[in-house]
């Protein structure tokens, strides 16, 4: 059977009074966290934000603020250097976030990455906050920054005349056993962009989707086009087909203002070009 309590001895009430009054606090945090939310950093004096308030952390943050989602929703291009080092390290110390953190480091470098990639695993690991293991990935991210820009240079080729696009394409083409089609993609100088190749096909002949061509060139923002197969059979003279097919992306690259550069078919040793013949 329930008992109902009817008064309260001064003793409870005075208990009574102080949980209620707790709650009531707690309450009123709550609100106040909710409608002031505090960013990362804003909570931080001095550089390396040692001293204050300990900062939320980023997963306390918007989502629209969040490096990670950032990128996946407008893109890496649009991260600044210490969004983009902070997902590598994923966290930072019990003063900053791995924004922050990075903020930090990068101006010890003058915001260069360069000077980053130049330090030692001693030197990074003398931040609060990054150990071996984040050290490691940081200077292995700024490795392979360095690796990609040298490939980029690499890949520049000046692709004019149809023996340097052959001596491009014949490490590809130079042991096959069937045709395959490419499409070299240039800029305005020559420049080489990228190469694709179109299909793998028979002994004696493969396809080519003139629309796939089109669609490569413009998702590249080339306007430069040529195009080249193989015969491994190793007669350079051109087919029927092989006529018709380029008759057919001319006309194709000259609606879409693209300069059919060349049609080149190439043998181990030998190629045959369309432009050189006086075809094109």
């Amino acid at each position: 059977m329930w008992r109902v309590k009817e008064f309260y001895e001064p003793e409870d009430f005075k208990e009574e009074t102080s949980k209620a009054e707790n709650t009531e606090n707690t309450e009123q945090n709550k609100a106040l966290n909710t409608e002031c939310p505090q960013r990362s950093g804003s909570l931080s004096t001095g550089e390396g934000g040692g001293r204050g308030h300990t900062p939320l952390p980023i997963t306390s943050w918007a989502e629209d603020d969040r490096p990670r989602e950032k990128l996946a929703r407008i893109g890496a291009e649009n991260l600044s250097n210490a969004e983009l080092l902070a997902i590598l390290i994923g966290s930072g110390n019990t003063s900053e976030s791995a924004v922050d953190l990075m903020k930090r480091i990068l101006k010890d470098c003058d915001n260069n990455l360069g000077t980053l990639g130049r330090k030692s695993l001693a030197e990074l690991t003398a931040y609060n906050g990054i150990g071996e293991a984040k050290a490691i990935s940081i200077l292995a991210a700024c490795e392979l920054g360095k690796r990609r820009e040298h490939e980029d240079k690499l890949e520049r080729l000046d692709l004019s005349t149809p023996n340097s696009i052959y001596d491009h394409l014949l490490p590809k083409m130079r042991d096959l056993d069937v045709e395959e089609a490419y499409i070299v993609l240039m800029n305005n100088n020559y420049k080489h962009i990228k190469t694709v190749r179109l299909s793998h096909g028979g002994i004696t002949e493969t396809a080519v989707d003139v629309r796939l061509i089109i669609k490569e060139a413009v998702l590249c923002n080339a306007t430069v086009v040529a195009l080249a197969h193989n015969h491994p059979s190793g007669n350079i003279n051109p087919s029927g087909y092989d006529d018709q097919i380029t008759k057919q992306v001319k006309r194709a690259c000259d609606a879409m203002r693209l300069h059919f550069l060349d049609h080149i078919i190439v043998t181990d040793g030998h190629y045959y070009s369309y432009r050189e013949s006086g075809k094109l």
